[in-house]
């Protein structure tokens, strides 16, 4: 039988114990470790190259949105599944920004949980309708910011939509330098007028405009 390999992220012991418990017994999981920060995710996944990842938001050091961004980047294939508490519209935004293809609260019941795992190992995003609701929320608020005088995709010019397009294809600062030939501070001194110019003053949520905005 094919296993569905997992990797637990939670800085709470007692919940890594308690998620382990409850899917080793299904006959198609297997948790292959248990991290406790984002650090320790990025190793585990090099090592051991889970299917999915079940990420919680808070943890000392690296927090969860940050470490699916990174792990996305370098494993695209793994699915990560952000696992929390708090249903925040934009912890979800940025998330799902950042690569996640589901999004759950910890007080669902294990059979949505087992169900979802599966749901994301076949390729399907996993965002329960409290979720939903939540991400609807905030997507439109997003949207009633865009439309204000400051920030119009046709204010940037042609250099700073190039960096845009590249911010949206998921280049770094670094790379970005090397494709252009130009410096990592002029990079960002380029990256601090665009975030003028449209009214966000974070990568992953410009990065969501700009995908709204066809860019």
């Amino acid at each position: 039988m094919e296993h569905i390999r997992i990797l637990l992220v939670d800085d709470q012991a007692l919940i890594r114990d308690g998620l382990k418990t409850i899917l080793d017994l299904e006959q198609d999981f297997k948790v292959v470790a248990a991290a406790s920060n984002g650090l320790e995710a990025i190793q585990m996944t090099e090592a051991l190259n889970p299917d999915i990842i079940l990420m919680d938001i808070r943890m000392p050091g690296m927090n969860g949105v940050e470490c699916v961004g990174i792990i996305k980047e370098r494993y695209p294939l793994t699915k990560v599944i952000m696992l929390t508490t708090f249903n925040d519209d934009e912890y979800i935004i940025d998330a799902l920004a950042s690569g996640a293809c589901g999004y759950l609260l910890k007080d669902l019941e294990i059979k949505s949980l087992t169900e979802a795992i599966r749901d994301a190992f076949h390729n399907k995003m996993v965002i329960p309708p409290a979720v939903a609701e939540k991400l609807a929320a905030g997507l439109s608020r997003v949207a009633k910011k865009a439309d204000s005088p400051i920030a119009k995709v046709h204010d940037l010019s042609e250099r700073e939509l190039e960096i845009a397009e590249m911010m949206v294809q998921g280049f770094t600062n670094r790379q970005i330098s090397t494709a252009l030939y130009i410096t990592e501070g002029t990079v960002r001194n380029y990256i601090s007028c665009i975030y003028s110019k449209i009214g966000i003053s974070d990568r992953t949520r410009a990065v969501l405009y700009f995908k709204e905005n066809g860019i």
